[in-house]
């Protein structure tokens, strides 16, 4: 099989992964109608014997209190329990990203193998990997904490690069710049891709963080499948423990490409638009992680820095890649 074939199956692949990704997104969606409808219909249920025991009064003290203890449910469910009753849409929606993943990286795969090298050397292959490794975060994380309400978002964000990807930025498989001939290729940009993963992640629990802790103090009534989400301060510690990993990669990402570039190019630091985006987004997570250790910072401060962390990254990944000529200018990396 030549290589412009592998490029070719490569191509049908990711168009495949796409429209199974398009059908999470779909099911995750009304995996979150469901659990709304189910939020607002216990939410009822729970306010009409308040209704009764106030109806009561004036009655003897025995009947007031076999009232009372019918209004003892909240008025809110708990997210297990709504989560459990709406769980068929979300493993619909969570089989479809696994069988969508697997046929990401199977073109991946084919794309690498038609090129003799790994799949990331410019815009059109970081972006199928950068989306890959998103999905393979958002699965591997399946193993320590539930995180499938994030299902949309995920998916939605990886459509939408892909598409991008595949119809502005798609290259024919060719060789590689003699920048790129290096080993670095292969650890730089590949940790890199984690790095970002962990943050797109922990960007989605920090959004849902905000979202909940203002449904926590009275608001997003017309939101009600946030009751089935796990509470604010849940949220904030997962989203950390996410975000540290990412930073440790993000760490190592900055001081692989600093030795890359000097054997690329003869300095450790150029003050290229890339590295300077790089050194930006490790600043940003740094700093999220040493005010929430040692200045206390916690709730939506803490959110809101690591949100612009990955806001910075997003930055990085399109406008960066797009807009501004540096020595990265050539590969999108």
């Amino acid at each position: 099989m030549t290589p412009a074939t592998l490029a070719a199956y490569s191509v049908l692949a990711v168009y495949s992964a796409m429209a199974v990704y398009v059908l999470a997104f779909i099911a995750f969606a009304l995996d979150l109608s469901k659990r709304s409808a189910i939020a607002q219909s216990a939410s009822a249920g729970a306010q009409a014997p308040a209704s009764l025991s106030r109806a009561t009064t004036g009655t003897s003290g025995a009947a007031k209190t076999a009232v009372l203890d019918r209004a003892a449910p909240p008025a809110v469910p708990t997210s297990s329990t709504v989560a459990g009753r709406a769980s068929r849409f979300q493993r619909t929606a969570y089989a479809l990203v696994i069988v969508g993943w697997v046929v990401h990286v199977t073109a991946l795969v084919l794309r690498g193998v038609a090129s003799g090298r790994v799949p990331w050397s410019d815009l059109y292959e970081f972006v199928m990997t950068g989306t890959a490794i998103m999905v393979g975060v958002f699965i591997f994380v399946q193993l320590w904490r539930d995180v499938k309400f994030l299902g949309a978002y995920i998916t939605a964000i990886v459509v939408l690069l892909l598409g991008l990807a595949s119809v502005n930025f798609y290259v024919p498989v060719g060789p590689l710049n003699p920048a790129l001939q290096s080993v670095w290729l292969v650890i730089h940009v590949f940790v890199a891709t984690l790095g970002t993963g962990f943050f797109a992640v922990g960007g989605g629990l920090s959004i849902a963080q905000l979202l909940q802790t203002r449904r926590e103090m009275g608001g997003l009534a017309r939101v009600p499948f946030l009751a089935t989400f796990p509470a604010s301060e849940v949220l904030e510690n997962i989203a950390y423990r996410v975000i540290v990993v990412g930073f440790a990669f993000w760490t190592f990402t900055l001081m692989a490409g600093a030795i890359w570039a000097e054997r690329a190019w003869g300095r450790y630091w150029g003050w290229d638009t890339k590295e300077v985006w790089t050194f930006i987004i490790w600043v940003t997570f740094a700093g999220y992680i040493h005010a929430r250790a040692t200045r206390g910072w916690r709730g939506s401060r803490s959110a809101w820095l690591a949100i612009i962390g990955f806001t910075a990254v997003m930055f990085n990944f399109t406008v960066v890649n797009l807009f501004f000529k540096g020595l990265h200018a050539y590969t999108g990396l």
